[in-house]
C-alpha cells in the first residue's frame, strides 16, 4: 500500500527535477520504473498521458525524453541504438575534416544497418566488424559523455564505405591534422587492401594538394 501511494504522488514537475538532477536527458520505461520506483502499468500510464501533453517527445520505441530539456544530437544517437559511436562524415564535419553541412548524424555499430527519423533528423547506422569497432572517446558535451569517434578513426570508418562502393569521396577533405601511422593502424583493422591503397591515394594526394595551394 505504502508503494502504490508513492505512485499517486509522482507530478511532472519532481520528475523532471529529479531527471535533471541525475542528468538523464534520454530513459527507458524501465529506467523510469527503477528511478521513481513504480510499477510497470503506473510508469507506462505516466508516461503516455505526459506523452500526449507534450511533457515528454518520444526519440523511437523505449526511448523518451523531457521536450523542453532536448538531449544532443550526439547523444541521441548513442543511446537509440547501441552499441554505437558518432563517426562517418557528421564526425568529419565536427572534426573539421570536410568543410560541408552534414545533416544526418552518422554512426557506425556492430548491429544491423538501420537508419531513424527522430525530431526531423536522420540517424543513420551502418555495420563494421567487431575487430573494427574501436577508435572512439568519451567527450563531454553539455555536462554529457558521449562516444565520438577519434579524427583519423572517423576518417578510415568513412573510406571503408567509400571503397565498399557505399560512399563517394568528398572533393574537399583536409587531412592536414591526421596522423598517417594512426590512420594505417586503423586501416588495417578492417583486414582489407582496397582500404589501404585507398589511404595511400587519398592521404597523399591531399597532402600534396595542401602544399600547392601554400
Amino acid at each position: 500500500m505504502k508503494k502504490e501511494r508513492k505512485q499517486k504522488t509522482l507530478s511532472c514537475f519532481m520528475v523532471e527535477e529529479e531527471l535533471l538532477e541525475r542528468g538523464i536527458l534520454i530513459f527507458s520505461p524501465l529506467e523510469f520504473r527503477q528511478i521513481f520506483n513504480v510499477s510497470r502499468d503506473s510508469a507506462t500510464f505516466f508516461i503516455n498521458y505526459n506523452l500526449k501533453k507534450g511533457f515528454f517527445i518520444k526519440l523511437k520505441n523505449g526511448f523518451y525524453a523531457l521536450k523542453h530539456h532536448f538531449p544532443s544530437e550526439f547523444e541521441i544517437a548513442n543511446r537509440i541504438y547501441s552499441p554505437s559511436y558518432v563517426s562517418l562524415e557528421y564526425a568529419m564535419m565536427y572534426h573539421h575534416i570536410i568543410a560541408e553541412t552534414v545533416y544526418s548524424v552518422t554512426s557506425v555499430t556492430t548491429k544491423t544497418t538501420r537508419k531513424f527519423i527522430v525530431n526531423n533528423v536522420s540517424y543513420s547506422y551502418n555495420k563494421i566488424k567487431k575487430i573494427a569497432f574501436t577508435g572512439y572517446t568519451k567527450q563531454t558535451l553539455d555536462k554529457n559523455i558521449v562516444l565520438i569517434a577519434e579524427p583519423e578513426k572517423a576518417f578510415i570508418d568513412y573510406l571503408y564505405f567509400v571503397s565498399l562502393g557505399k560512399k563517394a569521396i568528398y572533393d574537399r577533405i583536409d587531412v592536414s591534422g591526421l596522423k598517417k601511422k594512426k590512420l594505417l593502424h586503423y586501416a588495417k583493422l578492417f583486414e582489407k587492401i582496397s582500404l589501404i591503397k585507398l589511404l595511400n591515394d587519398v592521404y597523399d594526394k591531399r597532402r600534396r594538394d595542401k602544399e600547392i595551394i601554400y
